[in-house]
């Protein structure tokens, strides 16, 4: 009896690995071998850093939230334990909006803890 092979899955495999790795450069985009061990590297990174974008908008929210309450004579670990102390429950996403774009909702709140 001949061998039986599945040619047609084989080649929808490697097409849609291929169609994955569209826009790199030199032979990751059209060689099997080297685009399958891109696109693998690809999502291992694309894993990794979905995780890491949370942290790094945590510490952005930090950043503009220390450099808002420093303009009205606070440090961020001071501005945080305060809010704390007088159950206000805004979250660092918010409070770095204000801090950027609303300064006068942003000092409201700092003179309330104060």
């Amino acid at each position: 009896m001949p061998r039986s092979v599945n040619s047609v899955a084989k080649r929808a495999r490697r097409k849609k690995v291929l169609k994955q790795a569209k826009g790199y450069f030199g032979r990751r985009k059209n060689v099997w071998t080297v685009a399958k061990n891109a696109v693998d590297k690809a999502m291992q990174y694309s894993y990794r850093d979905r995780r890491v974008k949370k942290r790094t908008f945590r510490a952005l929210w930090i950043t503009r939230i220390n450099a808002g309450a420093r303009l009205h004579g606070m440090s961020y670990s001071q501005f945080m334990g305060k809010l704390k102390a007088n159950n206000i429950e805004l979250n660092r996403k918010v409070l770095a909006d204000l801090a950027m774009n609303n300064p006068a909702a942003f000092e409201a709140v700092v003179n309330k803890v104060k």
